[in-house]
């Protein structure tokens, strides 16, 4: 019996999705858009063991993209996977690696200003005890915070805001607020954004005191519930054991999840280097690494981006060689987030697939689903989604 390690970098795509036309940063087409790329054109990027896995390979198959300095003969098995989802978003991207594609269209906001429809603001306010919400705004998580938290501070009011994306985001003061305040304003508002087919309601707390504010570790996603069983209920039903690693959890709405450890990202890959040295025979560790989306992709800073991407990739060696015979090792991504393109939202792009312990070949075009049918072969547990495996 052999163990699977799952492990997605949040957003980092390598360009080349044959819809990304139909996919916009305000009024610009996410054609062209190629997050790995276009941050090794701008500011370089040294990756070496992804490299060696066939990152490069992989872009080249991808968007035809090369001389990125990526180049190294691959000692992995790569490709390059095409999501069929109708949206760039997380849960969409998560849950087709998982083996289930949505399908439904994510309800969104589009208005940047005035964004909710007063039923759901008052949905809020009666929730939330409140006479008013702050924001109601397409914003940055920062920057609204930055420009509503004294006045939160002085009225109680919680800040709504959103993207681009189907969401609604709450932000709000752990201490004066309340952390579980807001969790069980979340909570019990999330019925009715999932009715609506709005995918997440998050819960961003955050401390300090004007001109001073801080986001905290403590965000919660409330996830509607994937429409189908995933890898994480298949390999459950067959007596696996399923460790969750971030904001797996949550976007799996915990639905055949039975161990969750949270953190930043360095200490996600501290968990997952504790994983490597403890996870049971047939065990399956499924990661999500965030930071590369919400501290690099989201605020355009290609050069952060780059430096998270190497400090991933060191991390990456060593889990590495701490694997046992027989370990399969798959990391990917959801989306794409080019901190080079016009925006702050998701870019639609394809994304890597980089293996270790298959062997050295090129695995070609993918679908996100082959993942997860993949894993299921590999564990030996029946596969239900429409994936093929490339084992």
């Amino acid at each position: 019996m052999t163990r699977a390690f799952l492990v997605v970098i949040d957003s980092v795509g390598i360009g080349g999705a044959p819809d990304a036309r139909a996919f916009f940063n305000g009024a610009t087409p996410d054609t062209g858009a190629n997050t790995v790329g276009h941050i090794a054109k701008a500011v370089g990027l040294n990756v070496p063991v992804m490299a060696r896995l066939g990152l490069g390979a992989a872009l080249e198959l991808a968007s035809g993209m090369g001389d990125c300095g990526l180049d190294a003969a691959p000692t992995g098995a790569w490709g390059a996977a095409t999501e069929v989802s109708i949206g760039k978003d997380t849960p969409s991207g998560h849950w087709e690696l998982a083996g289930v594609p949505v399908p439904w269209e994510w309800h969104t906001f589009p208005d940047t200003k005035d964004s909710f429809p007063d039923t759901l603001i008052e949905e809020v306010k009666r929730l939330a005890g409140t006479s008013g919400i702050l924001g109601n705004r397409h914003a940055p998580g920062t920057a609204i915070i930055e420009e509503e938290g004294a006045h939160h501070l002085e009225t109680g009011w919680p800040i709504c805001y959103t993207s681009a994306d189907s969401v609604f985001q709450i932000a709000a003061h752990e201490e004066a607020f309340g952390l579980e305040n807001l969790y069980d304003l979340c909570r019990n508002l999330a019925p009715t954004l999932h009715g609506m087919k709005v995918g997440r309601v998050i819960a961003r707390p955050f401390i300090g005191t004007p001109g001073h504010f801080q986001r905290t570790q403590n965000r919660k996603d409330f996830a509607i519930a994937p429409p189908g069983p995933t890898l994480c209920d298949w390999g459950q039903a067959a007596g696996r054991r399923v460790h969750a690693v971030g904001k797996i959890g949550d976007i799996f709405s915990m639905r055949g999840i039975d161990e969750v450890r949270k953190g930043d990202d360095r200490a996600l890959m501290g968990h997952i280097h504790d994983l490597v040295q403890e996870a049971e025979e047939g065990s399956l560790t499924f990661a999500n690494l965030v930071e590369f989306d919400s501290l690099y992709g989201h605020r355009r800073d290609a050069e952060g981006y780059r430096d998270h991407l190497e400090w991933f990739d060191a991390e990456l060696g060593r889990v590495i060689a701490a694997l046992r015979e027989g370990d399969l090792l798959i990391v990917t991504a959801d989306h794409g987030n080019d901190p080079t393109w016009v925006g702050t939202d998701h870019t639609r792009e394809r994304v890597p697939v980089l293996c270790h312990g298959v062997g050295p070949r090129g695995l070609g075009l993918l679908a996100y689903a082959d993942v997860a049918a993949s894993i299921a072969a590999h564990l030996g547990i029946p596969s239900q989604g429409p994936g093929v495996s490339f084992l």
